[in-house]
């Protein structure tokens, strides 16, 4: 619990150095679930806002342990009419993970509705999870989450950067748990004049994970801070008219348990 309140002190004081002025240009990735966000959270953005009536993401994440053991999600989203978004993902994870064999893939589903606001973006949300489908252990089971999350721009040491703040509520089939889903991220575009606008440095901060059984990211014990770089290829000229992300990622970066994680994110306007 020290710890935890520690870490939430810290992107309290991160957030308040914000100031309102100079937004950024919001870089749209993926959370490691699919929907549109930082790492282990969503933002209130959607893949296409304001770009295009009918887009297409395609994504995909490794996360990787120290046994070299590592969990493959791919994942697709769909923006449509500039605030609704709809994505899917498989997480993929290595047999023996959670100490069962061929526990299955799992697949999370999800939707977001972004509202009609002018400058700070509000969203609501919610995925539908399938631990474990078509495993033969029986432990597949459904979970799902709602969310309200709120993003909003500034400059931080004169820096565009957005922060983003997530409060919602986990339900897992035959559990009963009182706890609020809370959740912070930071999206910094870093050192714009030296790196041309490439680089954003991503951070966030949660007391849930990307799904109820996530490898390499898990908040179970203490929460899961996640820290690193997420790459801009669109600001390559040739590849304008797209979405070009690459991320390196620590996942639960300071737990005995962190992991690396790697994954990238293309898309397109159709319409």
């Amino acid at each position: 619990m020290k710890h935890y309140r520690i870490i939430c002190a810290a992107f309290l004081f991160i957030t308040l150095g914000v100031t309102g002025a100079g937004a950024q240009s919001s870089l749209k990735g993926m959370s490691l679930n699919g929907a549109t966000g930082l790492y282990s959270i969503p933002t209130a953005r959607i893949g296409w806002e304001r770009s295009s009536d009918l887009g297409l993401d395609f994504g995909y994440h490794t996360v990787i342990i120290d046994e070299w053991k590592a969990t493959h999600i791919p994942k697709l989203s769909v923006s449509l009419f500039k605030w609704v978004e709809l994505s899917a993902a498989f997480d993929f994870q290595p047999d023996g993970h959670y100490g069962v064999q061929n526990d299955g893939a799992d697949f999370i589903g999800g939707l977001k509705i972004q509202l009609p606001l002018s400058k700070t973006a509000l969203a609501l949300g919610g995925n539908f999870q399938s631990m474990n489908f078509g495993n033969s252990n029986s432990r597949n089971y459904m979970a799902g989450q709602v969310y309200m999350a709120v993003t909003y721009s500034g400059q931080f040491f004169d820096m565009p950067a957005e922060t983003t703040v997530v409060l919602g509520k986990t339900f897992v089939e035959n559990h009963s748990d009182s706890n609020i889903d809370f959740g912070m991220g930071f999206d910094m575009l870093l050192l714009p004049d030296i790196f041309d606008g490439f680089i954003h440095v991503i951070t966030d901060f949660a007391n849930f994970s990307y799904s109820v059984e996530a490898f390499g990211a898990n908040a179970m014990s203490r929460g899961v801070l996640n820290i690193g770089l997420r790459i801009d290829l669109s600001r390559i000229p040739a590849l304008e008219k797209f979405k070009f992300v690459v991320d390196l990622v620590m996942t639960d970066a300071f737990d005995t348990d962190r992991a690396f994680s790697a994954g990238l994110v293309f898309g397109l306007p159709i319409l």
